[in-house]
This record gives C-alpha cells, sequence and structure tokens, in this order.
C-alpha cells in the first residue's frame, strides 16, 4: 500500500459561493490542544458561543446553538423539530435552496405550499399572504434571506408581522446573510434560523448556527410525534449546550467550535455595522471594475446580495474555461451557476475575510487579462 505524501493544499483565495477564507487566528484556535467534549473548559467554550450567537444573530433567544454539521444540516434541524406529518408549510421558492426547504418540508410529512418567483426575482409578500390566506391552518413560512444560487436579497421587515397574523411561525435560512449583513432575528420576529460557518463568519464549514423563539421551542417540547432525526432533536442537544447536568447527546467537534469562538470574536472586536459597510462598500467596487469590461449584475440592486454577486456572462465566453484559468493561473476560485443559471452566471463571493479590496482588484485584473 502506498502512502500518501504530506497534504499541501494550494494557498487560494476563495471568491466562490462558499467556503470563503479563514483568518489566521481561526486556524491557530483550531490547533489548540483537544479535551473532551464534556470537559469543563469546553463546557465554557460553548456556553461562550451561545452568546456570540446571541450577538451576532440579535436575539435574546435562550436555544441559541451551534449544530454540530454544516449549514444543510441546520436547515434540517430547523425543519424537523418544528414541522409534524400533516402541518402545511408556505415555502418561498426562487431558487436552488427554496427548492431544498421544500423537499425538506415533504419528507417530513408535511405539505409543501410552494410561492414562486423567477430566478433572480424575491418573493412576492402579497402572494406569501394570499397563500396563507387560501390555506387555512399553516404551522409556518419558509424563506431564504440570501439565496446563494442568484445572489436575491429577500427583503424581511414585513414578514414576520405578516406570518404572527396568520398565526405561522417564520423559518429562516440565513447561510450566506449572517455577519455579512443585518439578520435581526428578534426585531424581524423570526422564530427558526439557521445559518453556516463557512460563509461570512469565516470559519471551515462543520458547525450551523440556530435560534429559536420561545414559541418555536415551546412546539419543539410539545409535538405530538418524535423528531424524525434523533441527532438533530433540539430538546436532547439543548440539554447538552444548556442544562446544568450537561448530559451527554454526542461528541461535538471541539477543534471546529473553537474556530467558530475565535470567529465571532472576530465579528465582535469589528464591530456588526463596521463589518455590513464593508461587505457593501468590497460589493459596490466588484460591480464597478466588472463593469468596464461589459460584466452587468444578474439581480436588481434593490434586492442584490452585497455577500453573492451575480454577474451575467456575455454571449460567446466559455465562462467554466475561465474559471480554470483563475484556478489554475491566478489561484482564485469563483462559481458558476446552478440549476436553471447554469452557464449563464458567475457567483463572486465576498463575505467575511475574502471580503477584501485587494481581492477585488487582484480577481478584476485576473478577468481583464483572460478576457481580453
Amino acid at each position: 500500500m502506498n502512502i500518501p505524501g504530506e497534504l499541501t493544499p494550494s494557498q487560494r483565495i476563495l471568491l466562490g459561493p462558499g467556503p470563503s477564507c479563514v483568518h489566521p487566528r481561526v486556524y491557530q484556535a483550531m490547533a489548540k490542544p483537544i479535551v473532551g467534549h464534556l470537559d469543563p473548559e469546553f463546557l465554557q467554550v460553548m456556553d461562550e458561543i451561545q452568546e456570540q450567537l446571541r450577538f451576532v444573530m440579535q436575539t435574546r433567544n435562550r436555544l441559541t446553538i451551534a449544530i454540530s454539521g454544516t449549514g444543510s444540516a441546520g436547515m434540517e434541524a430547523a425543519f424537523v423539530n418544528v414541522i409534524e406529518p400533516g402541518d402545511k408549510v408556505v415555502v418561498g421558492v426562487n431558487g436552488v435552496f427554496g427548492n431544498r426547504m421544500s423537499d425538506i418540508v415533504s419528507r417530513c410529512g408535511a405539505e409543501a405550499i410552494r410561492v414562486e418567483a423567477e430566478w433572480g426575482q424575491a418573493i412576492d409578500l402579497q402572494k406569501l399572504e394570499d397563500a396563507l390566506k387560501q390555506a387555512g391552518q399553516v404551522k409556518a413560512v419558509a424563506l431564504v434571506h440570501a439565496e446563494t444560487s442568484t445572489g436575491v436579497l429577500q427583503p424581511l421587515e414585513q414578514a414576520g408581522a405578516l406570518c404572527k397574523k396568520h398565526g405561522a411561525l417564520l423559518i429562516l435560512d440565513a447561510v450566506t446573510s449572517l455577519a455579512g449583513l443585518p439578520v435581526k432575528v428578534d426585531e424581524w420576529q423570526i422564530d427558526v434560523c439557521y445559518s453556516g460557518t463557512q460563509k461570512c463568519l469565516s470559519c471551515p464549514p462543520g458547525l450551523a448556527p440556530l435560534t429559536l423563539s420561545p414559541a418555536a421551542l415551546d412546539i419543539a417540547q410539545n409535538r405530538k410525534t418524535k423528531v424524525q432525526s434523533w441527532y438533530l432533536d433540539v430538546t436532547m442537544i439543548a440539554s447538552y449546550w444548556q442544562d446544568s447536568s450537561r448530559a451527554y447527546h454526542h461528541t461535538a467537534p471541539i477543534n471546529m467550535n473553537y474556530g467558530l469562538r475565535e470567529a465571532l470574536r472576530l465579528v465582535q472586536e469589528e464591530g456588526l455595522e463596521t463589518r455590513f459597510e464593508r461587505h457593501r462598500r468590497n460589493s459596490a467596487i466588484l460591480l464597478k471594475q466588472l463593469s468596464e469590461l461589459d460584466l452587468t449584475p444578474f439581480v436588481d440592486e434593490s434586492i442584490r446580495l452585497p455577500s453573492l454577486n451575480a454577474m451575467s456572462i456575455p454571449n460567446g465566453i466559455d465562462e467554466a474555461a475561465v474559471r480554470r484559468r483563475l484556478l489554475n493561473e491566478y489561484d482564485i476560485e469563483i462559481g458558476g451557476g446552478l440549476g436553471a443559471l447554469a452557464g449563464k452566471v458567475w457567483r463572486i463571493g465576498l463575505m467575511g475575510e475574502s471580503s477584501k479590496k485587494a481581492n477585488v482588484v487582484y480577481l478584476a485584473a485576473a478577468l481583464r487579462e483572460i478576457l481580453g
């Protein structure tokens, strides 16, 4: 049997839809000595992460934790804990991740009532309300805040109040928005919100921030049926994260949590508003630079994400070949289109540690050389 050589990954500039670049301090934190998953020192780390997540998610929810799994595990946890067979869930679908939420709802044995919009458009709240009126008793409404497949930012200021008016929970996918633009869980009356560590938090993938409002937690604790996933049952996970007894549930990824704690420290040190402004500013610089190459945004300015910029690709360009050259010759990663947008857009992420003017200038220069 051949023994592989020493691992030497390339030093890439990650400007795709995720993961994003990682700050050296996060790498250093992850290299700290491992302790047991019930060691008092690690339990202290868990307590600190909960407070840090409440800060960045702008909530006072007691159940605010990091699920051991990627953002998709956060998505599944968000649904399987509050949705039961026979429930009705209105799902906004305007891209890949709205489709994924709809699929998970169906796997819960519930009815997914899809409110759709064209890819590149936001979900119309009037259509949401129409669906709520027509459906009768609806358990929840699910929306994607930042649709990674299209670069659309979903307006949310009125969505929570609309859900409460009809007695429904609001479930939010904040995977590509958390720590890059405002996510106001309490103010916007969001009941369940999940994210991932590898986007604007700039931590490696592997954990999923999750918060449940008191109303959502009450539903999870008083279900008629067992949660279909043992691993993602928040009533048991909460006993590990929060109860004084710290009941064993699973062996948490210790060093990943070290990394998240340090990534959240970086967010706190920078400050939320300063961080949001940095993302907006660098996105604006990117769009200006790329406009000089006749590249135009796919999404209207009023609903455009600063963390994930979808750019329409002019006719006659082999977009996959351009991405290969960026990777092989310049060590830059950008993303291609997904689903209906495959071959039609480039998805350029400026998330967390990747959101730097120097990265924008370097990418624009590389594209200028490649495109001639």
